[in-house]
């Protein structure tokens, strides 16, 4: 069986370190680039329903009660 003693165990450890900031990091960065592609068509949704409510109420249609 072959050891490594401390120092391979120090190597091995960082590069553990480095890979897991590495995967937060990545992670950190797939929020921020991806929420705003469900944000937006979010909000666009949000103002075609607000436009047919108001078109609505214009007509003098009765809305429901809710």
């Amino acid at each position: 069986m072959e050891t490594h003693g401390p120092l391979g165990t120090l190597w091995v450890s960082l590069g553990l370190i480095g890979f897991y900031l590495a995967l937060i990091w990545l992670n950190m960065l797939l929020g921020l680039f991806l929420t705003p592609l469900f944000i937006i068509p979010q909000t666009w949704l949000m103002d075609k329903l607000k436009e047919r409510k108001e078109a609505k109420a214009r007509s003098g249609l009765p809305q429901s009660q809710s």
